[in-house]
């Protein structure tokens, strides 16, 4: 029977690395599509939509 493998604190670095990167990507992918759903919105609103009265 095989032993199980010691992953090695390089690997470990690696992965973490990886990860952080795959995080920040998804942070602005996510943050890309609040802006357009935004602008989207206050396009569809038009000029007037901050002169309305509240």
């Amino acid at each position: 029977m095989a032993e199980p493998t010691k992953s090695r604190p390089n690997d470990e670095a690696e992965l973490a690395a990886r990860r952080r990167k795959r995080s920040i990507a998804l942070g602005l992918v996510l943050g890309g599509l609040v802006l357009i759903f935004y602008v989207l919105t206050i396009v569809k609103l038009g000029p007037d939509a901050f002169q309305r009265p509240l």
